[in-house]
């Protein structure tokens, strides 16, 4: 990792300055910016384990470890905080329709980190060129919104219909937070957004008590308060996350297990955090002025040995995270040793069992009014990508594919092999659009291949993850800045 030095006096950024990645402000501004990345990424890293039904407070103390890796990976040049992914939890849901459990779920997950791994060596010896030849962007975004509008049915059975007001008014609350704040505020409105929810939850037991819903602890209707704190109380301040105990209704640290037809159904994830880290590695490289496409193999290869690290213990996939591009460009900071101290301390928050047990009590119809926004833009980051490298869908090469795997995704259509296997949902629907773009293109004439020809390019741009950054209009753009 590179030695930090001194910016300027170490206390201001002067106007049409930047700190570098390798320079610092003094240790007190500095780790005040950590903390300022925490709040940033904080609301996605913990809501989305959460979501895939594993331990949040595993994931805020991994994501603080695996920055740290990732920073000494590609030596300090690329300013990132690694977040829990979205890209899994399309298949992670299909998984636990199917009675998967946490140690099966984290086995998908470490198989997929390792797959990602072994791209990224390869494209540190072969070149980024190669990634936009497999997956160009009608592929690209064609995954990315499959993953995202596969998951309606969970918001639709699961979340909403245990409190279905309380899941419409944080949905409002997010969008227009989302909208009408300005500034870091705006940037942390699914934090907010949750805030608010958990606490209007908390006034709705006092105010008018139990409610008569759908209760996913029990996985039918009961008569419950919304906010149960009973593990709470009894979660100590300082400690590890605890050991997993499905019987019982614990999850936490655990050793993966494997199988094959739910690793294949996770697969696909892998597609969108490859264009999750291009983006952010091209996002960064604009704004520094540096030419960081010589790290993109180290970027991939460093992720996908952190999601196997964080899911070597039961923890949740990782990513970089726009949220902390935003971060960036607001402060014109973009050292490296701001990450670090963010990594420092999201550890030691992760060391915090009563933290973690306050997060894992979130409502469930907060989580309802959350995730039906977060998966509609996990879906809508796909129209983004054709939409910003121009992809023609008057080609029957890009229309016919694409068309056959999204409806085959978002229907969780099944093809049987076995009694035991099968593939469907985005695991299918993935594998159809790619396997027939790549053999439409091989017999298709030469004018619909000369138009795909101008839509693959190196420097085309992509979406920095598939979770929800809010774009800012009073803050620079950082998928803008990607053209």
């Amino acid at each position: 990792m590179a030695i930090w030095k001194i910016h300027g006096d170490g206390k201001n950024v002067l106007p049409g300055e930047v700190v570098a990645p390798n320079e610092r402000l003094n240790w007190g501004r500095t780790i005040g910016l950590g903390g300022q990345h925490v709040v940033s990424m904080f609301g996605a890293t913990f809501v989305f384990p959460i979501i895939m039904g594993l331990n949040p407070q595993l994931a805020i103390l991994m994501s603080g470890f695996c920055t740290i890796f990732f920073l000494l990976v590609v030596k300090g040049k690329i300013p990132s905080y690694l977040g829990t992914s979205a890209a899994f939890v399309g298949g992670i849901a299909a998984i636990r329709a199917q009675g998967g459990t946490s140690a099966e779920v984290t086995g998908a997950i470490l198989v997929s980190g390792l797959v990602l791994a072994l791209i990224g060596v390869a494209i540190h010896f072969m070149g980024g060129k190669i990634v936009f030849k497999i997956l160009p962007p009608v592929v690209t975004g064609a995954v990315v919104m499959l993953i995202g509008f596969n998951l309606a049915p969970v918001v639709a059975t699961l979340y909403w219909p245990q409190d279905q007001w309380v899941g419409l008014t944080v949905m409002v609350v997010l969008i227009i937070g989302s909208i009408a704040l300005r500034g870091f505020l705006g940037r942390i409105a699914i934090f907010l957004s949750l805030v608010f929810g958990y606490a209007l939850s908390w006034i709705l037991d006092l105010t008018v008590g139990k409610i008569t819903s759908y209760d996913a602890n029990v996985g039918e209707i009961t008569e419950h308060f919304r906010v149960n704190w009973g593990s709470v109380g009894s979660s100590d301040w300082f400690g590890l996350p605890p050991m997993s105990d499905e019987a019982n209704g614990i999850v936490g640290i655990h050793a993966p297990s494997f199988s094959l037809t739910f690793i294949v159904l996770v697969l696909p994830g892998v597609i969108a955090l490859i264009a999750e880290n291009a983006g952010h590695v091209k996002a960064v490289s604009e704004m520094t002025g540096e030419d960081l496409d010589p790290m993109m193999g180290r970027a991939l290869a460093a992720d996908g040995m952190a999601t196997v690290m964080a899911s070597a213990v039961g923890g949740s996939p990782t990513t970089t995270y726009a949220e902390n591009i935003g971060v960036m460009a607001a402060t014109k900071v973009y050292s490296t040793a701001a990450y670090a101290m963010a990594g420092l301390i999201a550890i030691l928050l992760g060391f915090s069992p009563k933290f973690g047990a306050i997060i894992s009590a979130t409502p469930g119809g907060v989580l309802g009014g959350i995730t039906v926004v977060l998966y509609g833009m996990i879906g809508l980051l796909g129209a983004k990508i054709w939409m910003e490298n121009g992809v023609n869908f008057g080609n029957p090469l890009n229309i016919m594919p694409v068309a056959a795997g999204l409806i085959l995704a978002i229907g969780d259509t099944s093809l049987n092999f076995t009694d035991s296997f099968a593939l469907s949902g985005i695991a299918f629907g993935t594998i159809a659009v790619i396997v027939l773009y790549h053999l439409c293109k091989a017999i298709a004439p030469a004018h619909m291949r000369d138009d795909m020809a101008e839509q693959v390019r190196p420097d085309a741009p992509l979406p920095d993850r598939t979770g929800a950054a809010e774009a800012r209009p009073d803050l620079p753009d950082p998928d803008k800045q990607l053209v």
